[in-house]
């Protein structure tokens, strides 16, 4: 049958008690109930244990052999029935995380650690690509879940919550003609070279970029294309265009670009940074992290 668990408990309260009775009364099991199972567990070993003396119940040689392999067996299946319950409670394994670059500049250094701090037994991986690839991921289950810039298309496989949302501003270098004004109407760019994001790896972006043109009145005249925000910002500040860029760029701009709020009412909040994972995750820490993410952004 076997040796379990329950005997090696038995045998080293018997040890460590020296009586059988107290042993018995520590483990709320009948005193006989006690001595059969301790004789089983002789039988699978192949020897005697524990002997009765004047001095009560002690370790043979063999008894003193086992003892410690016993407790150590007890100590990593308490160990291994701690971690399976904590990883089922989300407090303790690793949460693979993905996310955009933009999602470094206020979400990510405001949530992680809150985070780490709240589950300091969870590691994390962190991941970097653009919210095209970031969804392709956590699709493959590659990644537990990505913080990627939206708006994204819906998609039955992902599950998406709005974390934080942001206004389009307009990032000109700092000689353009327009860099003194603080706010303007899109329209006024329409003559404008532009540095858009790339339609096939940042979708959203390009077609949030574009609506808004298309509805100030005019076709963007594209000189490059970009991923990343810091891109696009370092394309600007070469004087390669001006470009639509989320608001939240401003805390951490180059020197050399100036940025200006638009009048146009399609650019407040109509980007976001959303927090996307599968819908079959079987993760809780996804939902701890959404949690805490939530609870900050609106604090």
């Amino acid at each position: 049958m076997g040796i379990t668990l329950r005997q090696f408990q038995q045998f080293i309260a018997v040890a460590e008690h020296g009586s059988y009775r107290q042993a018995a009364e520590k483990l709320f099991v009948a005193q006989p109930a006690l001595s059969v199972s301790i004789q089983k567990l002789e039988a699978e070993v192949g020897a005697q244990l524990l002997e009765r003396g004047s001095k009560g119940v002690t370790l043979t040689p063999a008894g003193h052999a086992l003892i410690k392999d016993a407790k150590t067996a007890l100590f990593y299946s308490e160990q291994a029935c701690r971690s399976a319950r904590l990883v089922a409670l989300g407090e303790w394994g690793t949460l693979r995380l993905g996310f955009v670059g933009s999602a470094t500049y206020t979400l990510l250094p405001l949530c992680v650690p809150a985070f780490r701090t709240d589950h300091p037994d969870v590691k994390i991986e962190l991941r970097e690509d653009s919210s095209i690839g970031l969804i392709g991921l956590v699709r493959n289950h590659e990644i537990d879940a990505a913080v990627v810039r939206g708006p994204i298309a819906e998609e039955d496989a992902i599950e998406a919550w709005v974390i934080q949302r942001d206004d389009l501003v307009l990032a000109v270098p700092v000689g353009h003609p327009l860099a003194s004004r603080k706010k303007l109407s899109l329209k006024e760019c329409r003559n404008e070279q532009f540095v858009l994001y790339a339609s096939t790896l940042v979708p959203g972006l390009h077609g949030e970029a574009l609506s808004l043109c298309h509805k100030a009145g005019f076709t963007p005249r594209v000189s490059q294309e970009a991923i990343q925000v810091q891109t696009q910002l370092s394309l600007v500040a070469s004087g390669m265009g001006i470009a639509l860029v989320p608001a939240v760029t401003r805390s951490y701009s180059p020197q050399h670009v100036r940025f200006i709020d638009l009048a146009d009412d399609g650019a407040r909040r109509c980007l976001s940074l959303s927090l996307v994972a599968h819908r079959d995750t079987r993760s809780p820490l996804v939902g701890r992290l959404r949690d805490k993410m939530l609870m900050l952004v609106a604090s």
